[in-house]
C-alpha cells in the first residue's frame, strides 16, 4: 500500500527542514492534534499513539541530506516505511511531502487506509505550519 501527502511550503531552507526533521523530538510539534501519548526512546527513535490507535515506534532509517529523512516502524507486524521527501523552494523555503508504504493484507490495508492518509496530511499540513 502506498500513500501520498500533498506538497506543502514551509518557511525553513532545505537544509533547516532537513536539521529539523533527523532530530526526534521535533515530530512532537508536528503531530495531529489526536495525539494522546509522545516520547523519545533515543536520539533515533520515538514513540507515539492516536486516539483509538495502538501504540507506534518509528525510527530514522534514512537519510540523504539535504532532501530525504525515512522513518520506519520498528513493529514487525505493523512494517511501513515513511518518507518525506525535501525540496528546496528559494530562499529561506523548502517544499516537504511525505509518502507512506506498507505491505499489509488487503483486510488490513482497507482499515487503515483513511486513518493513514489523514494522519501524514496532518503531518505535512504541520510542517507548513513552522
Amino acid at each position: 500500500m502506498k500513500l501520498e501527502s500533498p506538497k506543502v511550503t514551509a518557511d525553513k531552507s532545505q537544509q533547516e527542514m532537513f536539521q529539523f526533521l533527523t532530530n526526534v523530538e521535533n515530530y512532537e510539534q508536528i503531530m495531529p492534534e489526536s495525539k494522546e501519548k509522545f516520547k523519545v526512546l533515543s536520539e533515533d527513535t520515538f514513540l507515539f499513539q492516536l486516539k483509538g490507535m495502538p501504540e507506534i515506534r518509528l525510527k530514522i532509517v534514512e537519510t540523504q541530506e539535504p532532501e530525504l529523512v525515512v522513518l520506519g516502524s520498528t513493529s514487525d507486524k505493523f512494517p511501513f516505511k515513511l518518507n518525506t521527501h525535501i525540496a528546496d523552494a528559494g530562499a529561506n523555503q523548502s517544499e516537504v511531502n511525505m509518502d507512506f508504504e506498507g505491505n499489509f493484507n488487503p483486510m488490513m490495508s482497507m482499515m487503515i487506509k483513511g486513518p493513514l492518509k489523514k494522519f501524514i496530511t496532518a503531518l505535512t499540513e504541520n510542517i507548513g505550519k513552522l
